[in-house]
């Protein structure tokens, strides 16, 4: 089964204020490694983008008038992630988001059962107590986050792919058909990637340390006392 990275950007935070997408973007992968198949479209919302959405991705209804509307982009967007596992940064909120725009034009609506790996819940497992953003996930795991000066679907769907790969702790996927049994089978530059992107041990700071204490004494008290 292949992978589509998917990520939205939205005009605000909550569908109960019938916020709306103006931004969406899915990166097939096949074994975490792109498939350069990609959906990427900019939508019109058919409504107001609020001020802070705006702040943080930088899409305003000027400049999205013109786009496409959900509805004209619908049936292609379902095709393209249909039979694929769907990997989301806060699953919940693009998939409610996405729910929502399905029901507005009588679309089935994505199943929360479906084959979906929700990647803050799983850096929270692994990282309790800590902040797990796909900011701070970058920064954990020397990410470069250097041109994300705003958020952009298609860029975070870049990020959070390998943000999965280290949290599962895997090797940064290559397409290199070398022999590796060769002495120059690695540039100095390749070795530089495949060493950042190789399963790192993050030694955790004091404040996380505290963090984490605190919780397993939560956890032990409400499971066995």
């Amino acid at each position: 089964m292949n992978e589509v990275i998917l990520d939205t950007e939205t005009t605000g935070l909550s569908v109960k204020d019938d916020h709306r997408i103006v931004e969406i973007a899915c990166v097939e992968t096949k074994n975490l490694i792109p498939t350069k198949n990609v959906f990427y479209k900019l939508i019109n919302p058919e409504r107001q983008v609020s001020e802070d959405a705006i702040k943080v991705h930088g899409y305003t209804n000027k400049r999205l008038e013109k786009e496409p509307k959900f509805k004209d982009i619908a049936n292609e967007l379902v095709k393209f992630i249909a039979g694929k596992k769907l990997i989301i940064h806060n699953a919940p909120f693009d998939i409610g988001f996405l729910n929502h725009e399905l029901k507005k034009i009588n679309m089935k609506i994505i199943d929360h059962k479906k084959d979906i790996v929700d990647t803050l819940e799983l850096a929270r497992s692994k990282y309790p107590g800590s902040s797990n953003s796909l900011d701070n996930l970058c920064k954990k795991f020397n990410i470069d986050l250097s041109k994300r000066t705003k958020h952009n679907a298609l860029l975070d769907c870049e990020l959070l792919r390998k943000v999965y790969i280290n949290l599962i702790g895997e090797k940064e996927p290559t397409l290199i058909f070398q022999d590796p049994n060769n002495s120059d089978f690695f540039s100095k530059d390749e070795k530089i990637k495949n060493n950042k992107y190789s399963k790192i041990v993050i030694k955790p700071s004091p404040k996380e340390m505290t963090n984490h204490t605190s919780f397993l004494k939560s956890e032990l008290k409400k499971n066995y006392f």
